[in-house]
């Protein structure tokens, strides 16, 4: 696990954050690692392929987290840092959620939740017509499996065999607060999915689940995670879902991070 570069990760979105006054910060910090994991260790997906049909997907349903994703295009160059540091100001490319016709590596333009993974449904489904071999990922959060829609595509992956789909989900429980999602991998595998429970921060596990592939089935991997996770004060702490850091929580929140 390479915590330095995760943790550089974290500081560019409080810094992102601070400067455009906007963001769900501790929504993005619940799924940084996983997004690190991708990029660094499983996916085929850079820059220079974008154009390539072969390569893999991401699709971020978890439309409010989109801090996390800008921070790790950045690191990964498909963005500057200019550009990450922008977010939300007038003229920039990063608004609360992402466009894909502004930002490179963004597939999709959501925020409406639910339909990332319709979308991802329709990516995988065409990459098997094409008979192209690549993965979807799509992430989602624990408030999206609430959606009718979320339900429906998950019967439609299982239905047409979408073994090169990957649905994460990040469940970091802040929906329980209005609807208990208990026994959501009993409901996944009744919907003819492969399901995985793992530690959504252990880089070890988050690798180990996305390259295991479930013949004929589409794979769902329940990520454990904390919202806020790497800063006490944020941790589960329902305050921090939409709000930024003051100048003062700013540096002590970096200084925790170093």
């Amino acid at each position: 696990m390479n915590i330095s570069k995760v943790n550089n990760v974290k500081k560019n979105i409080l810094r992102a954050s601070y400067y455009g006054k906007e963001g769900h910060v501790a929504s993005a910090l619940s799924i940084v690692d996983i997004l690190f994991v991708l990029y660094d260790s499983v996916m085929n997906l850079s820059l220079d392929n974008l154009s390539s049909d072969d390569r893999d997907f991401l699709i971020l349903s978890k439309g409010h987290a989109s801090l996390a994703h800008a921070a790790i295009l950045e690191a990964y160059k498909f963005i500057t840092k200019n550009e990450l540091m922008s977010y939300c100001s007038h003229e920039s490319i990063l608004g609360g959620h992402l466009d894909k016709r502004k930002v490179p590596g963004v597939e999709a333009s959501t925020g409406s939740l639910g339909h990332g993974i319709a979308i991802s449904i329709g990516l995988a489904l065409a990459s098997k017509i094409k008979k192209i071999q690549n993965r979807v990922f799509v992430i989602v959060g624990d408030g999206e499996c609430n959606e009718g829609t979320f339900w429906e595509s998950m019967l439609l992956g299982a239905n047409h065999n979408l073994d090169n789909l990957c649905c994460i989900i990040d469940y970091n429980r802040s929906n329980d607060r209005a609807l208990k999602l208990d026994s959501l991998e009993d409901k996944l595998t009744a919907f003819g999915w492969s399901v995985e429970v793992i530690n959504g921060h252990s880089h070890k596990e988050i690798i180990c689940s996305t390259n295991s592939i479930f013949p004929n089935k589409p794979k769902a991997i329940i990520a454990n995670t904390i919202k806020g996770c790497g800063l006490k004060e944020m941790e589960n702490n329902p305050a921090w879902h939409h709000r930024t850091p003051s100048k003062k929580e700013l540096n002590n929140m970096i200084k925790e991070l170093s």
